[in-house]
């Protein structure tokens, strides 16, 4: 099972990483509200877990933002707020389900398994979207603002190891390991060369660019950071 955490608290979001890993979950991790919803957007998670007071972004606007995009992931809250309005507040956003901190793990991997059980897993998404970029998955076609784009194979992984990470900073090393399988920097500029070309190809004619990268860290796919 797939699970996107939304959480800015650097300690909180170890512990509940460290936990859903080995209760046999895959976690991704957002660190802000901005990004949490550019990655859940992508709609490719079996559940979701954000926290309601997050920067940029709340944890609420966040949850609102994907069901009006027609994202019916489920979604389960957590917040310091307990009180029955604020509970009442988090449901009507959309959300599935509100847990009150502090809370065990115990309690909170029964109320996920609740979740699923209540809305069983459906086949993984067939399409990403980020903004106006489209990838099939299926065709492997992908399109900026109804406008197809010619890729190759390589860049075509690239990029889709790029939009299923949308709005988290990408390394240099995660680039190497799950676009060419490397697991040792062959300290050469292949992964410049690459982004570059993928950047021209996306970039070139839009409005505005999608592809950043983060001096001293790695690269983002998404709006201006």
């Amino acid at each position: 099972m797939h699970v996107l955490l939304i959480e800015d608290d650097r300690e909180a979001a170890r512990f509940l990483v460290k936990g859903l890993r080995e209760s046999g979950y895959t976690v991704e991790h957002a660190v802000d509200g901005r990004a949490g919803l550019a990655q859940g957007l992508n709609g490719h998670f079996d559940i979701v877990i954000t926290d309601r007071m997050l920067p940029h972004l709340d944890g609420l606007a966040v949850i609102e933002s994907m069901r009006a995009r027609g994202v019916a992931t489920p979604v389960l809250v957590l917040s310091a707020l307990g009180a029955v309005d604020d509970r009442i507040q988090g449901l009507k956003a959309g959300g599935d389900d509100y847990l009150t901190k502090p809370f065990a793990l115990a309690e909170l991997l029964a109320r996920m398994e609740a979740l699923l059980r209540r809305h069983p897993a459906t086949p993984n998404a067939t399409r990403l979207r980020v903004e106006d970029l489209e990838f099939d998955l299926l065709s492997r076609r992908v399109t900026r603002g109804g406008r197809e784009l010619e890729l190759t194979a390589r860049e075509l992984k690239l990029l889709e190891y790029l939009m299923r990470r949308a709005g988290q900073v990408v390394t240099r090393t995660m680039l190497l390991e799950g676009v060419w399988d490397l697991h040792f920097d062959p300290q050469s500029n292949l992964i410049d060369v690459h982004i570059s070309r993928l950047r021209q190809a996306i970039d070139r004619g839009a409005d505005q660019a999608l592809i950043h990268t983060v001096r001293g860290s790695g690269y983002v796919l998404g709006p201006e950071p």
